[in-house]
C-alpha cells in the first residue's frame, strides 16, 4: 500500500522507544495487507480484529488503528488519500496522521 506521513506523525515516531517502533512496524505490516484486501473488497471485515480499525469520533474521514493494547498504549490515526505515480496514474494510499497513545485524539 502506498502511504505518506504527516509532519506530526514523523515527530510522533521519533518520540517512540525502539520497542514501540518495532511494535508499530509489525502492526503496520498487518495493516498494509488488510488495506489491500479492503480496497479490493470494500469489506470492513478485511481489517484484523486485533488492529481495531474504526472511525475516529468527531473527526470525519479519519480512522484509528490500535497497535498495542498492553503497555504501552499504542494508537495511530490515518485517512485514505490518493497519490500520483510518475506517469500521473492515481493510486489509493494511506496518509498516516498521528502516532502514540490516547493523547493523539486531541488533534487526530
Amino acid at each position: 500500500m502506498r502511504f505518506e506521513r504527516t509532519d506530526p506523525f514523523k515527530a510522533d515516531y521519533q518520540r517512540l522507544s525502539e520497542d514501540e517502533r518495532l511494535m508499530f512496524r509489525e502492526a503496520a505490516r498487518a495493516f498494509n495487507a488488510a488495506s489491500h484486501r479492503f480496497i479490493a473488497t470494500k469489506d470492513p471485515s478485511s481489517w484484523p480484529a486485533n488492529l481495531r480499525v474504526k472511525p475516529v469520533v468527531n473527526a470525519p474521514g479519519i480512522f484509528e488503528m490500535t497497535w498495542s493494547f498492553s503497555g504501552p498504549d499504542g494508537r495511530a490515526t490515518w485517512q485514505w488519500t490518493t497519490v500520483l505515480d510518475d506517469d500521473r496514474n492515481s493510486w489509493p494510499a494511506v496518509r498516516w496522521r498521528r502516532l502514540g497513545n490516547h493523547r493523539i485524539f486531541r488533534e487526530p
